[in-house]
């Protein structure tokens, strides 16, 4: 599962997930993408979930990029532990995503296929997603 290698500061505060991403929004690599309609977050969990989907509908044909990284870490006390005494542990990564953003991308030769790819994918994925082609967004 995706996590940071090192961070200088091991816990986080929430944070708030409000407005629309500026970055992250155009085509990089592949023809087809999974974009993001609402605000969320996403589990390293979650995000290989939808990456092992999509790679078996695909079968070892085209690429998959992933252009999220859960780098934020959740924390949680433990089940019956009294108030106080700090902080919890990391439990686990996500990645905070805000409309517009493009979380995966995928090319392949055969448009159906890969449009059902990303569909099983979006399946995997607690927020609203869409699919959409390059020639779509340019247009």
């Amino acid at each position: 599962m995706l996590m940071p290698k090192k961070t200088k500061y091991r816990k986080q505060m929430k944070g708030r997930m409000k407005g629309t991403e500026t970055r992250g929004i155009d085509f990089e690599f592949g023809r087809y993408a999974l974009k993001a309609l609402e605000p969320g977050w996403i589990t390293s969990r979650q995000i290989e979930a939808a990456r092992r989907a999509m790679t078996r509908e695909i079968k070892r044909g085209g690429n998959v990029w992933i252009k999220i990284f859960p780098d934020k870490p959740i924390t949680a006390k433990p089940a019956e532990t009294r108030m106080g005494s700090g902080k919890g542990n990391v439990e686990y990564w996500v990645a905070v995503v805000k409309p517009n953003r493009i979380l995966f991308e995928l090319d392949y030769f055969d448009r159906s296929v890969a449009i059902n790819a990303l569909e099983l994918a979006a399946q995997k994925l607690p927020i609203k997603v869409k699919v959409i082609e390059k020639e779509e967004q340019q247009a």
